[in-house]
C-alpha cells in the first residue's frame, strides 16, 4: 500500500473508533433508539440522491437493514444508554467474528480451520475476563446487549456474504434507508413520543455534531473509504487496519471521558483482538462435506467473516472481503 493509503486506513479506523465516544456524547442528547434513527436518516438523505440505483437484490438490502440497522445498533445503543462503557463497547464487539464464523458454519457450511477455532477460543477467553472487569464495576445487562449487539452483527455479515455487493458505499446507503422507520416505530413505542420530542425540542450543537460525526462520518466517510480501498487492494492487506478500532475506542474513550482502563481490561483486549486476529486471518476454511476451499482461498480471506465496528460499524464489501465490522457502531 502506498503511504497516503496506510494513512487512509488509520485514519478510517481512527474515525470508527472515536465513533463510540461520540455515540456516548449523542445518547446524552437522544433517547437511544431515536438516535440510531436518525443517525441512518441523516446518513441516507441525501446520499441515496446520490449514489445510483441499489446494485443487488432488495431482500438483501432489508435483511442487512434489519439485522445491522434495528437488531445491531439497536442493541447496541441501548447497551451503551443503560451503562456499558464506551471503550469496552468498541472492544467487546469484536466478537462478531467469532459469531460470524458460527452463522457461516451453520447457514453456509463454512467450517473454520484449527487455527480460527483457536482464535475464536481465545477471543471468547477475553470476553470472558471483560466480563468479570465489568461485573466488578458496571451493570452485566447492558454487557448482555453488546454481545447481543455482535451476534446480530454476525448475522448481517453473513447476509451480506451472500448479497456481495461490488459498491460498498452504495450498498450501505440503500441499506441506511431500511432501519429508520422500524427504529422510529421502536422509539415510539418503548420511550414514548414525549421523551423524543423533548429531545429534539432541547437539541443543540453538540447534539447536532453527534449526530453529523456518527451519520456522514462514521457511515458515509468511513464506508466509502474503506471501500474505496478495497478496490484497490487485496482484503487481506485492507482489514488487518480493523483491529485498530477498539485500540482508537478504548484510548479516546479514556482521553476524552475519562473511562479506567483497568490492567484486568487490558488484558481482555490483549485476548480479544489477538483471538480476533487469529479468527480472522488464519488458515483457510472448506466448506462442509467436501474438501474444497471457500471463496476466501480463491481471493478473500477470513476477513469476510469478521469486520470493523461500525461503524465504529464494521466493513462492508463484496463475498470476498470483510463484512460489516465499524461501522460502524
Amino acid at each position: 500500500m502506498r503511504p497516503s493509503h496506510v494513512l487512509l486506513a488509520v485514519l478510517v479506523a481512527a474515525v470508527w473508533g472515536v465513533n463510540f465516544v461520540v455515540i456516548e456524547i449523542g445518547l446524552g442528547h437522544f433517547p437511544p433508539l431515536l438516535f440510531s434513527a436518525l443517525r441512518f436518516l441523516v446518513a441516507a438523505i441525501p446520499a441515496v440522491f446520490l449514489v445510483g440505483r441499489p446494485k443487488v437484490a432488495w431482500k438483501w438490502i432489508v435483511g442487512v437493514g434489519l439485522a445491522l440497522g434495528v437488531a445491531k445498533f439497536g442493541l447496541l445503543f441501548v447497551g451503551m444508554d443503560a451503562g456499558m462503557p464506551a471503550g469496552l463497547s468498541s472492544l467487546v464487539l469484536q466478537i462478531q467474528a467469532v459469531f460470524t464464523a458460527l452463522f457461516a458454519f451453520l447457514l453456509l457450511g463454512e467450517r473454520p480451520a484449527r487455527i480460527r477455532l483457536v482464535g475464536m477460543a481465545v477471543a471468547l477467553a477475553g470476553i470472558g475476563v471483560a466480563a468479570v472487569d465489568e461485573g466488578a464495576s458496571g451493570p452485566l445487562g447492558a454487557f448482555a446487549l453488546v454481545i447481543a449487539a455482535a451476534a446480530c452483527w454476525g448475522v448481517s455479515n453473513v447476509l451480506t456474504r451472500r448479497a456481495a455487493p461490488d459498491d460498498a458505499l452504495n450498498f450501505m446507503v440503500w441499506v441506511s434507508t431500511v432501519p429508520v422507520l422500524p427504529l422510529l416505530a421502536l422509539s415510539l413505542l418503548l420511550e414514548g413520543p414525549s421523551r423524543g420530542l423533548e429531545a429534539l425540542g432541547a437539541l443543540d450543537m453538540g447534539g447536532v455534531g453527534a449526530l453529523l460525526y456518527v451519520a456522514w462520518g462514521a457511515t458515509v466517510f468511513g464506508f466509502g473509504a474503506w471501500g474505496w480501498l478495497l478496490r484497490r487492494h487485496p482484503a487481506s492487506t485492507v482489514a488487518p487496519f480493523s483491529l485498530l478500532v477498539p485500540v482508537f475506542g478504548m484510548s479516546s474513550a479514556a482521553l476524552f471521558l475519562g473511562e479506567p482502563v483497568s490492567p484486568l481490561r487490558w488484558c481482555a483486549a490483549a485476548l480479544l483482538v489477538g483471538g480476533v486476529a487469529l479468527a480472522s486471518f488464519g488458515g483457510r476454511d472448506r466448506r462442509a462435506g467436501r474438501g474444497k476451499p471457500s471463496a476466501d482461498e480463491e481471493g478473500g480471506t477470513a476477513g469476510d467473516v469478521g469486520g470493523p465496528v461500525g461503524g465504529a460499524d464494521g466493513t462492508v464489501g463484496g463475498g470476498r472481503t470483510p463484512g460489516f465490522a465499524g461501522k460502524t457502531n
